[in-house]
């Protein structure tokens, strides 16, 4: 066997299972957003059901939850109960807004007449909001301070103690 390739072999490999070792222990769904710690994108989209639009910068000076969603995720279907139930408990200390992409405004209307709705959706008819937020798929969730900063976000399906863990960091002062 040739000496230069039995060296060039050995670094390859080292390397590789070098990578594979620094990956040990890390979520490799979960990707840090760029966003937290920065001011949220700013957006105005379409409400579900009817002609009026909502601007993010409507609810400034109170804290936010924007989950990402779409009526064909299974998973946004096991988590609406837990956001439902939390908007109807802290909808006067915290603002919970659903933005929809990727889905037919039909199917988001009769999801929120079968399951329920207590706080606005919107729709993001280009993707153009969820590509600013960098969603990489849903439901995700961004936590958003009273100032407009993102605080926290979460990838998959909140439980209701994930969602209470979550909210605690917006709502501390």
């Amino acid at each position: 066997m040739n000496r230069t390739v039995l060296i060039i072999g050995t670094i390859v490999t080292a390397a590789l299972v070098g990578v594979l070792f620094l990956g040990l222990g890390h979520d490799p769904s979960h990707i840090d957003s760029p966003l937290v710690g920065n001011p949220a994108p700013s957006f105005a989209l379409k409400v579900a059901g009817s002609n009026e639009t909502i601007a993010l910068t409507k609810f400034r000076g109170k804290p936010m939850v924007v989950n990402f969603w779409a009526t064909w995720c299974r998973p946004c279907w096991e988590e609406h109960p837990t956001l439902t139930a939390a908007a109807g408990e802290l909808g006067d200390r915290v603002q919970f807004l659903g933005v929809v992409f990727q889905d037919d405004e039909a199917k988001i209307l009769d999801f929120m007449r079968q399951r329920g709705a207590a706080y606005p959706t919107v729709i993001d008819e280009r993707g153009k909001t969820a590509i600013a937020y960098g969603v990489g798929g849903v439901p995700e969730t961004f936590f958003i301070d009273a100032n407009g900063i993102v605080v926290a976000k979460y990838d998959g399906p909140l439980s209701p103690e994930q969602l209470q863990s979550y909210l605690a960091k917006v709502l501390t002062p």
